[in-house]
């Protein structure tokens, strides 16, 4: 995924794209870099200009808090990419080890195929969807699969008719790899994914550099689809317990508006099994949603929204 270290990629990044009157500095005559300046950096953040080049160029890995705190502070880095920042300097020890793929629980599966009338379905780190129910997998019918977001967003041709606000789109699915990558920079999974997806797309290449970092939101969506027409959606995830990597993605409609009725006339139309499906989100690139079952315990859905 890069030639350097996951801490010093994005300190890169965000230095580069930083101005000096973004931080109160003077700017003189042309610039050979672009962005801040590595010392500059350092002098807002009170360290050594040596030091913080150790930083960039993953000689110094652990850092300590007020040195981190300092140093987002410096990059003006808000609160979701100052916790990125913090899990970049984790240690391989220091990171949870439950991190990672796993099958969608039985539990779940019966939870979202009780919604007739809710889209709803199950994402993994890398956004491969890992379990839908009929009705999701009907909203989602004008792609040639319904395997993975990003690459919806990407490379599905359906993807810039589908996605009404596809830039939003686009840029919320790769800060949400990314937000996912700190978590788990050793994730196969991730970087297979993050390497297919950069090879077909110079839009993700590109964004996947700017090392911008978000977690799901809970903005509302328009979307079309190439048979009910236009759909105006409100959606929440939620973390799922016993596995924080997945995310329960739920969408909403107004109630008793067009595209409630939009929904009605998708659930009319599903030819799916009315029983929600998994995929395990390994082959989730390749295969259809309703090739596998899961059937791993689960403790239940966490009450925090993201």
């Amino acid at each position: 995924m890069s030639n350097g270290t996951p801490l010093g990629d994005f300190l890169r990044a965000r230095r580069e794209a930083l101005k000096p009157h973004d931080v109160g500095l003077p700017e003189h005559g042309r610039r050979r870099v672009p962005g801040l300046r590595r010392e500059e950096v350092a002098l807002l953040a009170g360290v050594s200009s040596d030091y913080y080049i150790r930083l960039e160029q993953g000689r110094e890995s652990s850092p300590s808090a007020q040195v981190v705190e300092a140093v987002a502070l410096a990059l003006k880095l808000d609160a979701e990419a100052a916790d990125h920042l913090n899990r970049l300097c984790l240690t391989a020890s220091q990171r949870p080890r439950d991190w990672g793929e796993a099958e969608v629980s039985h539990q779940l599966l019966q939870l979202m195929d009780g919604w007739e009338h809710t889209p709803a379905f199950v994402v993994g780190p890398a956004l491969d969807i890992m379990a839908g129910n009929s009705l999701a997998t009907a909203l989602h019918s004008g792609f040639d699969q319904f395997d993975n977001l990003a690459r919806m967003v990407f490379v599905d041709p359906a993807g810039r008719e589908y996605y009404q606000e596809w830039e939003r789109a686009a840029h919320s699915c790769v800060a949400e790899i990314r937000a996912a990558y700190g978590h788990d920079p050793d994730s196969a999974r991730i970087a297979e994914v993050v390497a297919e997806l950069s090879a077909e797309s110079e839009e993700f290449a590109g964004l996947w550099k700017t090392h911008e970092v978000k977690s799901k939101s809970q903005e509302g969506k328009h979307l079309k689809h190439p048979e009910v027409g236009d759909l105006n959606i409100k959606f929440a995830a939620f973390t799922v317990n016993g596995a924080p990597h997945q995310q329960l993605v739920v969408y909403q409609a107004e109630p008793a508006g067009p595209t409630a009725a939009a929904f009605e006339t998708l659930r009319a139309m599903a030819v799916a099994p009315k029983q929600a499906t998994a995929t395990g989100p390994t082959e989730a690139m390749a295969t259809e949603p309703a090739q596998a079952q899961a059937a791993a315990p689960v403790a239940g859905l966490a009450g925090k929204e993201q």
